[in-house]
């Protein structure tokens, strides 16, 4: 059928419509009910039960063919769900159980039908309300290694990746971030918006030049290091989690890009919880017991990610990069160690520039993050802000000194208690 957008009533005949879906799904005489809940910038998403039978369930997400955050003066193509879906079965394939499962998808109507993860909740919420998650460091460095890994140089062969790589052209999404990450947020730009009280540290930022420098060199790396099929919007509010499983939701930014860039944007967006709770916490030990729970994840899933690439490539190098025939030589199986950790700081690094970035982009251009504008009182959230802007400006500017986690982590001690006593 041609494309229209979908509303709470058209997508029950829609559902009905969808043989992979109606009496597969749902029973023949399910009696449906829809709740649209989509509250990204994006897209359309809506819940569709049945009412007799709960467990009967899906969500139906569609592309809008505008950027939602901005109104329909903002055109966007509606190809990011192609992208979106692509990514999905990819992710099932790699690292199944991590991913919702993809029931149905219809290209000519921009959207894609899934598993409904009823008894998760965004991470991002949860976070805040100070839960803590036991597996969630096991799931999410399992699903970065196998998505990262097994899409890269380390494992396919050349012409596999390429062909792989160009299903995931998403040039307007790409060419978005582009500008909303990595230069808008630090001149003139309509869209931009910040916490008047920190008005000093957003001018300060956009106007020194060592700092922009490096964040254009990040942008280069973003824009031409086709490393692997990166998620490329891994923050918190794209992971649906409970205390026993892990789902990464919301992949339709997907591209081949670099390493870091996922990995930054996790541990930047724990970061940024940490940096949070100085508003949403107000006994300090309670508040400083949980932001060391959050730093430790930061900590451990750097080690842990590390651990698993590093395994997962010793006993996997079927790639072109560095053939294992490579290494046949005497002292070559050291050679090769050494080259996986030389390989591997490196994307630390980068984990340092591009989270760095994220940090600066979210203080300081179109969209925040909830953590920090759920803080109710200005003056508390302006001390989060900017410690951000002080935590992204060091991880950017310091990332090629970087030796371990644990300077990054400090980064975070130093500039958060600087702010806030």
């Amino acid at each position: 059928m041609a494309y229209k957008p979908l509303d709470e009533k058209t997508v029950i005949d829609y559902i009905k419509s969808r043989p992979k879906v109606w009496g597969v799904l749902f029973d023949k005489d399910a009696e449906l009910e829809v709740k649209e809940v989509g509250d990204g910038n994006l897209n359309l998403v809506f819940i569709v039960t049945n009412r007799k039978n709960p467990e009967q369930t899906v969500v139906l997400k569609q592309a809008l063919p505008y950027l939602r955050v901005a109104g329909d003066s903002w055109p966007l193509t509606r190809e990011r769900m192609r992208y979106e879906t692509q990514a999905l079965l990819k992710y099932n394939e790699l690292a199944p159980g991590l991913v919702p499962k993809v029931y149905d998808h219809d290209e000519e109507m921009s959207l894609v039908i899934m598993e409904n993860l009823k008894e998760h909740e965004i991470m991002r919420k949860g976070l805040v309300a100070r839960k803590r998650y036991p597996y969630f460091v096991d799931h999410i460095t399992t699903f970065l290694v196998n998505s990262l890994f097994y899409t890269s140089d380390l494992y396919l062969t050349g012409p596999e990746k390429k062909l792989l790589q160009a299903k995931f052209v998403n040039e307007q999404l790409r060419k978005l971030q582009e500008d909303f990450v990595y230069t808008n947020p630090y001149m003139d730009s309509p869209e931009n918006n910040w916490n008047p009280l920190v008005d000093d540290e957003v001018q300060a930022v956009r106007s020194d030049g060592e700092l922009k420098m490096a964040i254009a060199e990040m942008k280069d790396a973003y824009m031409n290091h086709s490393e692997a099929l990166i998620h490329a919007d891994l923050h918190t509010g794209s992971i649906m989690l409970n205390e026993r499983d892990t789902r990464v939701i919301d992949p339709e930014f997907a591209f081949f890009g670099p390493m870091g860039y996922d990995v930054g944007a996790v541990l930047q967006n724990l970061v940024l919880n940490y940096l949070s709770h100085y508003g949403h916490t107000e006994d300090p030990e309670v508040r400083e017991e949980y932001q060391e729970y959050v730093l430790s994840m930061v900590r451990d899933i750097w080690n842990e990610f590390a651990r698993k690439f590093d395994e997962t490539w010793k006993n996997n190098n079927r790639g072109e990069l560095v053939p294992n025939k490579y290494w046949d030589f005497p002292g070559g199986e050291e050679a090769f160690a050494e080259f996986r950790k030389r390989y591997i700081h490196r994307i630390l690094q980068d984990t340092a520039g591009h989270g760095g970035t994220k940090f600066l982009r979210r203080m300081m251009g179109i969209v925040s993050v909830w953590d920090i504008t759920s803080i109710e009182d200005p003056e508390k959230r302006a001390v989060a802000e900017r410690a951000a802007i002080h935590i992204g400006r060091r991880w950017v500017l310091e990332r090629k000194s970087v030796d371990s986690i644990d300077d990054l982590v400090e980064i975070v001690r130093e500039e958060y208690k600087k702010v806030a006593g």
